[in-house]
């Protein structure tokens, strides 16, 4: 049948065309709809082996190419879609919520993609789409952040475009699988792919522009972009060791900077890309259990990663700040909000009977069956290290650290419908974790509610819970102050911009002095040649502009009279 066809950005990319022209609560359904509808295609109607392609002049760009691994990616981006609409539903922004719709589409044709082309349009069309949401703060601070943003996400399509032509140029194929290393066009592809998913030294666009997004704008923004990135590396680096060392960066540096850090959704950034970094390893190890590992924590943290940002976002609308040092005391307000937020905080942290714990579990034994003792102990010390700043110190300087004096009201309505949603997502794949293990692309046997894999997570959680109340307790935390904490983007937004100024004014000054100099230097020729025989001759001197025009004007009147004579 047609419908099977169909591919899964289409109802969402319909839906915001709609949402355009409609208002009001028709509005609202539409934007509903498309998730709601897109999910039961997709679950209903598309199976793995799909293929829909379009012919363009002598290429054919597919459309549509399912199996395991993109319908799980497909099925959870439709669930985050759907949270993450119910949560917006109280904004009157129509240009945040088309941009929504067109940026969950977009990452779901990158998705489905089936060749490098047909990723590359959808790979812009993922930055294009999600500038908005950044945008739509509309302080200064959001709008150049969101400028920086959009450069460097478009310098990584950039990449792609140009390794993919130079693999059709070498090969001959465009399709989008298994890539590689192997020569340049490789390499391009392998950057564009880690711009994305946030690579140290590449990773300060997300920590620079997330935490400017309006509330309901970071929730879309912390499911769709990165874990696009986190699929194409699956689909085009799986066992590439060069990742498990990338992704064992990626889950410790962070940590560094969130512990300082008093924006409460700038430290959920850095934990984000310290997430990531699981994933990352569990692409570089390459076996069917690292790889189901790094697709079921994908799945769990879009969920518990998405309710974080909205508690957080919820404390922004109501509060009208999201500071450490400006919060606290906000479980009186809301209660609510802070209950939901301390379970996405235990996910996040593994706690068992969370989703976190049934699916980061998967990575950390892989790294082990593999001989990466070393690495193991890296996640280890980075596992407990998210309990500290995402799994602690969120939900207590956001709601219990201190009585700021600020009393608000409870969350609204839909946003506590959509957090409630999440939350019970979380807790139930903690749970029943093999109905997630279900969806996975291999075949998983592993069950990580064994005695000793409970026991030792029990200590690690115990062990960075005591670490945390004691050096608050001693004073030795960093205190929460007001600051803008900066790490590799010194290079772009200090040194880069000082550097080009400096540039500029040297430049400025060189010319100024060349002008002059060149202005004097003709002055004294001219008036030497003065001197001389040849400067008295007539036609050396300047002659006056009327005298020029009389004289032009007398033989052109000559021209005209001979010939009229002729």
């Amino acid at each position: 049948m047609w419908i099977d066809s169909l591919p899964p950005f289409a109802p969402f990319y319909i839906a915001a065309l709609l949402a355009l022209i409609a208002r009001g609560r028709l509005q609202s359904l539409v934007m509903l709809a498309a998730p709601v509808l897109g999910g039961l295609h997709l679950w209903l109607d598309v199976s793995p082996g799909i293929v829909t392609a379009m012919p363009i002049m002598e290429y054919e760009l597919v459309l549509m190419r399912t199996d395991r691994l993109s319908l799980v990616f497909g099925y959870i981006f439709h669930i985050a879609a759907f949270v993450a609409v119910i949560y917006s539903l109280h904004t009157r922004d129509t240009s945040q919520k088309v941009s929504s719709l067109f940026y969950a589409g977009s990452a779901l044709g990158a998705v489905f993609a089936g060749d490098l082309i047909t990723l590359f349009i959808f790979w812009e069309l993922l930055a294009l789409s999600s500038v908005f949401l950044i945008w739509a703060s509309r302080t200064e601070r959001a709008i150049r952040s969101g400028t920086r943003y959009l450069l460097i996400q478009v310098s990584s399509g950039m990449l792609l475009l140009a390794g993919a032509l130079i693999r059709y140029h070498q090969t001959g194929s465009l399709e989008f699988d298994f890539i590689g290393l192997e020569g340049l066009s490789g390499l391009l592809i392998f950057l564009a792919f880690g711009i994305k998913c946030a690579f140290p030294l590449l990773h300060n666009w997300l920590t620079d522009a997330y935490p400017e997004a309006t509330p309901s704008g970071a929730v879309f923004l912390s499911v769709f972009t990165t874990k696009t990135a986190v699929y194409a590396l699956a689909r085009g680096y799986p066992g590439t060791e060069i990742l498990i060392y990338i992704g064992a960066v990626m889950t410790c540096f962070p940590i560094f900077f969130a512990v300082i850090e008093n924006d409460l959704r700038r430290v959920l950034a850095y934990s984000l890309i310290n997430q990531l970094g699981f994933m990352v390893c569990g692409i570089g190890i390459g076996t069917a259990l690292a790889l189901n590992g790094t697709v079921a924590h994908a799945f769990s943290h879009i969920l518990y990663k998405a309710l974080l940002f909205m508690s957080m976002g919820a404390i922004l609308y109501r509060a009208g700040t999201i500071k450490a040092s400006d919060l606290g005391g906000l479980y009186k307000s809301m209660p609510k909000t802070a209950a939901l937020c301390i379970v996405g905080a235990c996910s996040i942290s593994a706690f068992p009977l969370f989703s976190g714990f049934v699916s980061k579990s998967m990575i950390l034994a892989a790294m082990l069956e593999e001989g990466h003792d070393y690495l193991w102990l890296v996640l280890l010390f980075a596992s407990a290290g998210v309990v500290h700043h995402a799994g602690i110190k969120v939900p207590y300087f956001g709601f219990f650290a201190k009585d700021s004096g600020i009393r608000t009201q409870e969350a609204p309505l839909n946003m506590l419908v959509a957090m409630s949603i999440a939350a019970a997502l979380c807790i139930f794949i903690g749970v029943q974790p093999l109905y997630l293990y279900a969806l996975l692309p291999w075949e998983v046997e592993y069950w990580p509610y064994e005695m000793t894999h409970v026991l030792s997570q029990m200590q690690l959680l115990l062990f960075a819970a005591l670490a945390f109340g004691w050096l608050n307790k001693l004073g030795l935390h960093p205190p929460e102050i007001h600051a803008v904490n900066i790490d590799v983007e010194w290079l772009y937004r200090k040194l880069i911009p000082k550097f080009a100024h400096h540039a500029y004014e040297a430049a400025q000054r060189i010319y100024r002095t060349t002008t002059v100099t060149l202005r004097r230097t003709s002055n004294e020729a001219e008036k030497s040649m003065i001197k001389t025989s040849l400067g008295r001759f007539s036609l050396a001197a300047s002659w006056p502009t009327g005298s020029m025009v009389f004289w032009i004007a007398v033989i052109l009147g000559a021209y005209l009279l001979a010939d009229a004579i002729h």
